[in-house]
């Protein structure tokens, strides 16, 4: 199983490969295909549940879909997001709920978003012996503040604040840094500021790897289409197709048939 010194040790050596999983069969699909980490995301938020954000998720969603994801894998490192409100009141609220994530899923690290603001959690959760992953630039988390989606990095003081932010992380004991939706110059400046590995998501080709929403990239969630989403299949008309097929066997009497019956 990958451990944090070599996911560390992939920096300016080979690419990181990241990808969503929400469930058991597509946590064992994407181990089977190689990726190197699978973060269970609050993103089930928007792409699993229907809502608007991500703020309604909760960490026992988060647990819960761990688990899954987790009997389904055996050698992918697992990564396991902090939802809204699980760290950002208290360090107490922090360590205890990155204690329970770890505990109850059997988590590799947690993950969770901010910068400056976020140094002290992070600090007092590895501290604690739990490894964290960052997360800086576009933070869904903090969506009202920015009042949108918007592309972060595009100023100087704002790219200076980036780099700042992620200089920070890693000295508060952050293996790796997520950078969401920034732009590619800004992350690549932030890229080389930091010696851990950072994993862009619309952030450019800088990154020592990339993360996307699995059910984005497989062309599952069909709401809206991200313009930094490459989808390498449309699995939502492929689905449709499967069950229109079976819907059509049902009503003419095709099936079940004898080869399906007992």
């Amino acid at each position: 199983m990958l451990n944090i010194n070599q996911i560390r040790s992939f920096k300016n050596r080979k690419k990181i490969v990241m990808l969503t999983a929400f469930d058991y069969p597509t946590a064992m699909l994407l181990e089977q295909a190689g990726c190197d980490i699978i973060l269970v995301g609050d993103s089930l938020g928007t792409v699993f549940n229907g809502y608007k954000s991500t703020l309604p998720v909760k960490l026992d969603d988060l647990i819960y879909h761990a688990k899954a994801v987790r009997r389904g894998i055996k050698d992918t490192f697992l990564v396991v997001d902090m939802p809204f409100m699980s760290y950002q009141a208290s360090i107490r609220d922090a360590k205890t709920n990155a204690g329970r994530i770890m505990k109850e899923t059997g988590a590799n690290a947690v993950k969770l978003e901010g910068g400056d603001e976020a140094s002290e959690q992070i600090k007092a959760i590895v501290d604690m012996g739990v490894p964290v992953m960052g997360h800086i630039g576009l933070q869904p988390q903090s969506v009202n503040k920015y009042g949108g989606y918007a592309l972060q990095g595009v100023s100087e003081e704002d790219k200076e604040r980036l780099v700042k932010s992620a200089v920070a992380i890693e000295q508060e004991g952050a293996f790796s840094i997520v950078v969401e939706k920034t732009k590619s110059e800004t992350t690549k400046e932030i890229t080389k500021s930091v010696s851990i590995p950072v994993i862009g998501i619309g952030a450019g080709p800088h990154c020592d790897g990339q993360v996307l929403v699995t059910y984005d990239m497989l062309g599952i969630f069909q709401d809206f289409k991200p313009k930094f989403v490459k989808q390498y299949d449309n699995l939502a008309k492929r689905i449709q197709k499967a069950v229109k097929s079976y819907a059509s066997d049902v009503r003419e009497k095709k099936f079940p048939g004898q080869k399906h019956s007992f």
